[in-house]
Parts: C-alpha cells; structure tokens; sequence
C-alpha cells in the first residue's frame, strides 16, 4: 500500500512509530457527490448528475471496502448503468495493479463469485494509481479502491466506500426505477450510531488488529473487537437485524468483515478468540446476508484470500497461503423468509 507524494509513486507502508505501534487508516480525499440532477450532496459537494453509462467503478474483489460498493450496485440493479474494472488481488511494490493473470485457488472456501482481474477496461492503464495523478496530476494520496469514476470529464468522482453507497442507494432511482432504501430517514440516527461503533471497532478493528506493530496496540485493538462482536452477538439475538427488522446499510456494511473473517481475519490478522461461525446469531445473520439475491456474486473467496496472505510481507514473508476451513455457504441460515428493504 504506497502512496502518491506530489504525483510521483513511493512504496511506503504505514509509519506506526508515531502511534505506539496502532495502525491509523489515512481519509479518503475525493468526495465528490452524484446525485439525481447534479445539485449539491451533502456535504455540499455537487455537480455529478446521474446517466446510465456516465461511471466507471473501479474495485478489488479482496477489498472489503469495495465489496461495499458492489453490494449496492447490486442491490440498487446498476450493473447495466455502472460498469467495473477489477485490480488484481497481488498489492505489492506498485500498489493495485491491473493484471489479468491470477486464476486462484478459492481456498477452502465455497461459492461466491467467479470472475477473476479484468484489467483496466476504461484506458488500458497498468496501475490504479494512474488513474489519481490522471484525475490529479500532483495529488498526494494513498492509493486506495473503491474509485468512482466520470468517464465524461475523466476525473474521481469519490474514493470514499461509504458515501459511494449512499449515492447509489438514492442518486440512480429516477433511472432504474429501484426505489429499495437502505438508509431511510426514520432510522437514520440510529443507522449513524451502529455504523460509528462498528466501523472503528471491526470493521477498522480488524486492520488495527494485523497491522499493530506493539503488543500493547495489538491487545487494544483485538479486545475491543471481540468486545463489538459480542455486542452484535447480543443485538442479534432480540432483532432480525441490526437495527431491528429492516435490512439497512448496516448491515452490509459490517458483513463485509464478517464474510472475510474466519478465513483471513481469524488467522491473518491474530483475530482468532472466535470465529464467526462459533457465534450462533453471527453466523446465521452472515449466512443470510450471503444469500440476499445477487449478493454471492459480489464476494470472490480466490482474490479475498490470495490478496490478504500474498501481499503483506509483513505478516506473512515468505507469502504462503493456507488450506483455510471448508465453509459451506449454502447452508440453511434458519432465519426464515429474505424480506425486501
């Protein structure tokens, strides 16, 4: 995971010494917004106007941040209006790149999506991070996905996976006649406050975990985790889901980390006081949210678990990958009939 200085590339991972040894994930910068007619977000940030075929999503499949964004463009029926450029799972020296030779093996994993590294299908391009110094020719950034992209003025929309999901939960409605809300205005508070907790302490949580560099940061980071799970363990066990009986941003904001957990998080990561599957409401909830129509396709086990064991030489040097647990994904999650939004 390098960084642009100025536009020029430096393979620099996280400096953790001024931190006691805590990973600190760096904000994304472009926060653009799209919104129905190209008026203002919320932020007051504006100008995007939706069109079917004006965007381009650039994602890995590993990435549990762009998994985000391609649950909802599922969900939300955009794959004919928002076409993807999928990275290559191998993030070494020059970040994300645009390979297309990875053809894994799923890892003792089973289901989920099929399809490999497509390249760059917009420019040709062999690094993601052309496309910030395209965009920005002296940008300093971290070079991260999800990328939303405006083909038309060939620029970064947003690198920001939580407001990327807002804009398509909303901004595309008029076009695909999909009006499902995952963020409706009667829960929004409550929405708002399950994500703050969740989004530091595990969805974050997990990356604070595997990249401490103290046992000190390491044993904050991993206690409060396995705090926050159990909290969702108890939410589980009185409500469908997380914020009572309505499916909602929430919730596929904190399956992304649940649907990698027992295969890298658990190991890779020293996340391993549980699994998810040792959780009974957890790993039901898990199961179902899997099997939400169109959402196995959106999950690829082969780059999730190549990515994590491959890439970081600093966990695992010598870049083996593990046989990982037979998990059957299809297996009946009991929480009776999917419900719509």
């Amino acid at each position: 995971m390098g960084l642009l200085i100025d536009g020029t590339w430096h393979d620099t991972w996280y400096d953790t010494k001024g931190s006691g040894g805590a990973f600190k994930r760096a904000e994304a910068q472009f926060r653009n917004w799209i919104t129905a007619d190209g008026s203002a977000g919320p932020s007051g940030e504006g100008g995007f106007g939706a069109a079917s075929g004006h965007y381009h999503l650039y994602v890995s499949h590993a990435c549990p941040w762009a998994n985000r964004t391609l649950i909802f463009r599922a969900l939300k029926g955009l794959q004919e209006h928002i076409d993807i450029s999928v990275v290559h799972p191998d993030m070494l020296e020059d970040g994300w790149h645009f390979g297309t030779d990875f053809d894994g093996d799923a890892g003792g994993a089973t289901g989920g999506a099929t399809d490999g590294a497509t390249g760059d299908t917009l420019y040709g391009l062999p690094f993601a991070r052309d496309l910030y110094t395209k965009a920005q020719p002296g940008v300093t950034t971290r070079v991260t996905v999800p990328i939303l992209w405006d083909k038309h003025r060939e620029t970064i929309v947003s690198n920001e996976s939580s407001e990327i999901i807002r804009m398509f939960n909303t901004a595309f409605n008029g076009i695909t006649g999909n009006v499902d809300d995952y963020y409706p205005d009667a829960l929004r508070p409550y929405i708002d406050e399950v994500n703050t907790r969740i989004y530091s302490e595990v969805n974050n949580g997990v990356y604070k975990s595997g990249f401490a560099t103290t046992q000190g940061a390491y044993d904050a980071a991993v206690h409060t985790l396995f705090d926050a799970l159990d909290w969702i363990e108890g939410l589980l066990a009185d409500n469908r889901y997380l914020t009572g009986g309505r499916i909602t941003e929430a919730d596929w904001r904190l399956f992304t980390t649940l649907v990698r957990f027992d295969l890298v998080y658990h190991l890779h990561f020293k996340c391993n006081r549980r699994r998810i599957v040792d959780y009974p409401n957890l790993w039901a909830y898990t199961r179902e949210l899997y099997q939400w129509p169109g959402i196995a396709e959106t999950v690829n086990f082969n780059h999730i678990v190549r990515h994590y064991h491959y890439s970081h030489d600093s966990i695992n040097p010598h870049r083996i990958i593990p046989i990982n647990p037979q998990i059957n994904w299809a297996e009946p999650h009991g929480r009776g009939a999917l419900q719509a939004a």
